[in-house]
């Protein structure tokens, strides 16, 4: 059930594009919130708010937030009128109605409407979305020029705002567009499913690479299967189903106090050991450390699972560290920079590297 609070905006900081936090009085204390000025326009100091604190009370990490609900004295101008009638965040009581580009009423309809294929472009699949920023430093690295598109699935965040590292690549013209599908929203485009999503990215965007996970705070619960990143093998499947080349980008830690994420994250070796069921490259970075060797032989283990889907690659990563270094948003993964977890972000980029060599 949701925490309601009622509190009063004593301060307004502007984040990223779409979103702005505020600094709300509730009672004696002083609450941090975040607003999406898409759904609720933009609040002002003195502005009556209605905040929903269940995340912030629970103290999770990335959902660690109050949250704007609404400004009921002050409430936004309706919308002017726009086709569309996908709905997002369906049935929820801030649920968001989208053109969707794959509806009868988009432009683009007509180019959608039979497409089937996605012409080889390689698509690689992530379970955090911190290691998209990685995976495009990686790419970029060889191929500065490539049209990297990223494709937000509903597993984390559903609001794009929410995410600082699109803002920041968007800014550094990192990425083309991002496309948000199923539940998400809030993208350059608006998609039912990852299928449509990978065929707009190509079809309509341009792309030469798609990037696919979820939006932040992805939800585990330390079981086999209680995880919202089962989505990348899903991912892998729907890319080859489309003509695409699938490449899974592997998720990994040096630094991680959990066991089942320590080394070759359980994550992964569900979602492309046992979820993914068409053939898919897996990169590796060649790390020459004790950390690396064990690795290595986690990444062999996995590949043996799949009778022959999954294909190893082996990545130099020489000089990939200064690459991370000069990002234009910070590496940063459950609280960790490259400083204390190197691996998962060289990782990662290993993976951007070898679709380079693919294009």
């Amino acid at each position: 059930m949701i925490k309601w609070r009622q509190g009063t905006v004593e301060t307004v900081e502007e984040l990223w594009s779409g979103a702005c936090q505020v600094q709300t009085r509730v009672g004696q204390e002083l609450v941090p919130a975040i607003a999406y000025v898409a759904l609720t326009g933009r609040p002002a100091v003195g502005d009556r708010v209605l905040l929903n604190v269940t995340a912030l009370e629970k103290g999770l990490g990335t959902g660690g937030l109050a949250l704007v609900v609404a400004t009921p004295d002050r409430l936004p101008s309706d919308p002017a009128f726009t086709q569309g009638h996908v709905v997002k965040a369906r049935y929820t009581p801030l649920q968001d109605m989208v053109l969707g580009v794959d509806e009868q009423d988009s432009p683009h309809h007509q180019v959608l409407a039979d497409a089937d294929s996605i012409d080889g472009m390689p698509v690689i699949a992530a379970d955090l979305h911190s290691s998209v920023p990685a995976i495009i430093a990686g790419l970029r690295s060889q191929k500065p020029d490539a049209k990297v598109v990223y494709v937000m699935t509903d597993g984390g965040a559903l609001p794009l705002a929410f995410s600082r590292n699109v803002a920041g690549l968007r800014r550094a013209n990192w990425l083309t567009g991002a496309i948000t599908v199923g539940q998400a929203f809030g993208g350059t485009l608006e998609a039912v499913n990852v299928h449509t999503g990978l065929l707009a990215a190509r079809l309509v965007l341009g792309a030469d690479v798609a990037v696919v996970s979820q939006g932040p705070g992805n939800l585990g619960t330390g079981t086999r299967w209680g995880f919202s990143g089962t989505s990348a093998g899903e991912t892998l499947n729907a890319a080859h189903t489309l003509g695409g080349r699938g490449v899974a980008a592997l998720r990994v830690s040096e630094a991680d106090e959990r066991p089942r994420h320590r080394g070759l994250s359980h994550h992964s070796r569900t979602a492309y050991g046992r979820v993914t069921l068409v053939p898919a490259d897996v990169p590796i970075a060649t790390i020459d450390s004790e950390f690396g060797r064990s690795l290595s032989d986690q990444v062999d283990e996995l590949i043996a699972s799949t009778d022959g889907r999954l294909r190893r690659v082996d990545v130099d990563i020489t000089g990939m560290r200064e690459v991370l270094d000069e990002s234009p948003v910070l590496m940063q993964s459950m609280g960790r920079g490259l400083a204390q977890d190197e691996a998962a972000f060289l990782v990662a980029a290993a993976a951007g590297k070898h679709v380079a060599s693919l294009l």
